[in-house]
């Protein structure tokens, strides 16, 4: 597939082969970016994202990695300046913990160390005016202002909230690159697997969400990730979709947006 780089914005999403990172790389296509979709082993949904987002007109190619990997990290690095030449835009969606057969360090690897190596890794692709966007949510994100966070999901939350201070330590880094960091974080999100997990593990905290209000959707998400990675935003803005009680927590203003979820603070 010829890209013209020039032009066109190139986008990465990590885990990007369903949920939340499928939708957001298929709403990247429909604004006009190349989008890379990234996978670990899930090649025939990847492909399946990138055929829905060329059906559209859009422009889009698969890559797979495992993101917790450096070597292989390392390699997809290789790859994206090989194929096009530089990275407008790193979303860093891909995350886990919650896996049957993972063992108890692997959330912290995943959320937190595989973010940071990604984001380094791929710093030097990234031009003036380039955004790295870390996906997140609530319950991790106001981890320290709450303590309803579903039991199951404790270390889940725990070291995504590690892997987002460690990556706006870097911030400074960043900056000297001229590149945008920003954050998305999210209520529980309607028909992602980890709603569905929570379901079958913790069904009351996925019911008390719920009595508090709709559930943003995979949608909804998913344009405020586009947003963030496109738009210019103040480096460390966190945009804040759905949970208006876990908004209400947060110590800094904040204003409504447009009825899409979403809300941001400096």
């Amino acid at each position: 597939m010829i890209v013209d780089s020039t032009v066109q914005r190139v986008v990465l999403v990590t885990g990007a082969s369903r949920g939340i990172g499928a939708e957001a790389a298929v709403q990247f296509g429909a604004a006009g970016a190349h989008v890379i979709v990234n996978f670990r082993e899930k090649r025939k949904r990847a492909q399946v994202v990138v055929d829905r987002i060329i059906d559209a007109g859009g422009s889009a190619s698969t890559l797979g990695a495992d993101v917790s990997d450096p070597e292989q990290v390392t390699e997809m690095a290789a790859e994206i300046r090989q194929a096009f030449g530089r990275l407008d835009t790193l979303v860093l969606n891909a995350s886990g913990g919650l896996e049957r057969d993972a063992d108890p360090g692997y959330a912290l690897r995943l959320n937190r160390d595989a973010q940071v190596n990604l984001a380094t890794s791929l710093l030097p692709l990234l031009p003036v005016g380039g955004r790295i966007v870390f996906v997140t949510s609530h319950q991790a994100h106001f981890i320290h202002e709450k303590t309803d966070v579903p039991q199951g999901y404790i270390p889940i939350a725990t070291s995504k909230r590690a892997g987002e201070d460690a990556l706006r330590a870097l911030i400074p880094e960043f900056r000297t690159h001229g590149v945008g960091f920003t954050v998305v974080s999210g209520d529980m999100i309607d028909g992602t697997i980890i709603v569905r997990l929570l379901e079958r593990r913790d069904p009351s905290s996925v019911e008390s969400r719920r009595a508090a209000g709709p559930l943003p959707t995979v949608e909804d998400f998913a344009r405020v990730i586009v947003r963030a990675g496109t738009n210019a935003a103040a480096d460390g803005e966190t945009f804040y979709v759905g949970g208006n009680d876990y908004l209400a927590a947060a110590e800094a203003s904040r204003w409504s947006l447009p009825p899409d979820f979403a809300r941001h603070q400096h």
